[in-house]
């Protein structure tokens, strides 16, 4: 009885362990798209806007995608490893940190959406000659 008390635990850890990979690796996929849009919207911010504070704030945002991504993957190792050989039970401090991981990726997506809704405002000011 306790083998089979132990082995339904140790699936449910299995079981959240893979839940937080499946979203991680949703995030990586989204990080790996911005930094994409990033390269066109330095296109765009240098040949129609030429706005200097753009210029650095893409830059900035390039940073913190590339450094959120380490970040990102480096947590997709510990989970690997935790799920292929861990023991520790899966608690609300484990969850807690996931949801830190989560709030880290939706803070930096929403300061990459108010940035693209500015250079398209701008990009709506233009007028054809």
């Amino acid at each position: 009885m306790e083998i089979d008390l132990h082995n339904k635990i140790d699936a449910h850890r299995r079981l959240c362990i893979k839940k937080d990979l499946i979203e991680l690796s949703q995030w990586i996929d989204s990080l790996s798209i911005v930094n994409a849009e990033i390269d066109c919207l330095k296109q765009i911010e240098k040949q129609l806007i030429r706005d200097f504070n753009i210029d650095k704030t893409l830059q900035g945002l390039r940073r913190k995608n590339t450094l959120l991504m380490g970040l990102l993957c480096k947590y997709e190792q510990e989970l690997n490893a935790e799920y292929s050989y861990g023991k520790k039970e899966y608690n609300v401090i484990r969850a807690k940190e996931h949801e830190k991981k989560r709030d880290t990726y939706a803070a930096f997506i929403l300061e990459f959406t108010q940035l693209k809704k500015g250079i398209y405002f701008k990009l709506s000011k233009y007028q054809r000659r």
